[in-house]
């Protein structure tokens, strides 16, 4: 097994070899992968990224929009012919149509090209022309992100580990209930597996609702084509000695095994490996009101998903040759338009509390790393109102649901982030001296000047972060 995959990597070495030539030496090509866990605004990212920078009006923040130094953005064919496109042109119509929706979320792994030709600055300026810099962006569901800790895990460990986990949560009483009494050791009966491996996916789905973020395998939330097969068909078990070949336990271990082989290793083969830029999108003022176990669950999950990342300076041999590690990390709070702009300190703070752990560990190993407080399409506008004498910053948007107007106070943020994670740590069930409130806004009607993007919140700040050292 080993032998192979050394193998492997020799041989995507050599194949990638001259196209890391050519690219690090005529067009550059940075690769950008965004991930997020659901709901956390990756569609909504990557649309409102690229449109910004096809028309950058709204991209003071980035140098080179600024400077005017970006002639030309383009879309071209992504390189990877196996991947699906990201369907870049239908979910932009969806956010800026008459009647404005959000577009699908991500469900699988897709890419997208966009190609700029950019003129030099400093020296360069006066003796070379424009340059292309090739920006492929890739989407991934954060889902899938958070297998890649399976992989040094066996069974065992892993259903020991989850059924601890979940043991006291209501949304796993029914699975937790289908264990007792189960011989684990007893001959394979397909249609017990069958129930077992769907009662576990349903509590994984009803974990998710509630606001826990540690809901692996993900492929059993987002299966695609592997709906009903082997690999998505088991469930951890109790501890015990081991079973006979054709016991139930057995299979379960065979077929988690399978799903490590088949289902997590090609995604970081083909495609995790090679990421460049990463932005991990986190919906932390969701986590907020979920309450303390929400915001706990959160900061350990962000900490398992950075430690898959091989962080580090992307010096030139080692692209060559050792291949290609993560240079620059972004953690980026979203729906930052759900606060008044007063409070976006408080969240960018919070961020980076939640993602201290998971910060040092990339920051330890050489990455750059930064949280950020974002809104990739602005939604709402702000306003103050006066109540019980005193005057609040607010946001008034259209309803998901209703879509009538509404104005928001989702509660004051706390200045210093510890009064939430230390609730957070100790396992309170609820925050004691404050409540927050969230709503769920429609995207806004949008009326675009010729050269616009869609409203944002910090995206400009965002693109200079990951692209401006290449630009």
């Amino acid at each position: 097994m080993a032998i192979t995959q050394l193998a492997e990597g020799l041989t995507r070495s050599i194949e990638g070899l001259g196209d890391r030539l050519s690219g690090a030496l005529f067009e550059p090509v940075l690769r950008v992968g965004v991930t997020g866990l659901a709901r956390a605004g990756k569609t909504v990212f990557i649309t409102s990224l690229v449109a910004n920078l096809m028309d950058r009006a709204r991209m003071p923040g980035l140098l080179a929009a600024s400077e005017g130094r970006i002639a030309a953005a383009f879309l071209q064919p992504q390189p990877d012919d196996t991947l699906p496109r990201f369907d870049f042109e239908h979910h932009l119509a969806a956010l800026t149509a008459a009647e404005p929706h959000w577009p699908e979320s991500t469900r699988a792994v897709s890419e997208l090209r966009l190609s700029l030709r950019v003129r030099p600055t400093g020296l360069l300026a006066g003796v070379s022309g424009p340059r292309t810099v090739h920006l492929d962006i890739v989407d991934y569901p954060g889902e899938w992100l958070l297998d890649l800790a399976l992989l040094d895990k066996s069974y065992a460990t892993w259903s020991a580990e989850v059924l601890a986990r979940i043991e006291k949560r209501p949304e796993a009483a029914t699975f937790l209930a289908a264990l007792g009494g189960l011989d684990a050791n007893a001959p394979l009966q397909e249609p017990e597996a069958q129930a077992l491996a769907q009662g576990f996916t349903a509590y994984l789905h009803a974990a998710r609702d509630a606001g826990f973020y540690d809901c692996t395998p993900g492929r059993f939330l987002l299966p695609g084509d592997l709906a009903g097969s082997p690999v998505v068909t088991f469930a951890p078990l109790p501890a015990g000695p081991d079973g006979p070949r054709a016991s139930l336990r057995a299979e379960m271990a065979r077929r988690y095994e399978a799903y490590k082989r088949e289902v997590v290793r090609p995604f970081f083969r083909d495609h995790f490996s090679r990421i460049d830029r990463q932005v991990v999108l986190v919906d932390a003022l969701d986590a907020i009101h979920k309450g303390p176990p929400a915001v706990d669950d959160m900061r350990r999950a962000m900490a398992d998903i950075l430690g898959a990342f091989r962080p580090g300076r992307n010096a030139f041999l080692t692209r060559l040759l050792m291949g290609r590690r993560v240079e620059k990390i972004l953690f980026a709070a979203t729906k930052a338009d759900h606060l008044h702009h007063s409070q976006h300190p408080e969240l960018t703070a919070i961020m980076a509390a939640l993602m201290r752990e998971a910060r040092d560990r990339a920051d330890f190993a050489g990455a750059d790393t930064q949280s950020m407080a974002i809104a990739a399409l602005r939604a709402t506008v702000e306003e103050q109102i006066d109540h019980g004498g005193r005057s609040l910053d607010c946001v008034r948007g259209r309803l998901l649901d209703t879509g009538k107007q509404a104005v928001l106070y989702p509660g004051a943020l706390p200045q210093d982030p510890g009064a939430l994670l230390s609730a957070a740590r100790s396992g309170a069930t609820g925050w004691l001296d404050a409540e927050y409130n969230v709503m769920r806004f429609a995207p806004a009607r949008l009326a675009l000047r010729p050269g616009e993007g869609p409203p944002h919140i910090r995206l400009d700040r965002a693109a200079q972060f990951l692209l401006g050292d290449r630009l």
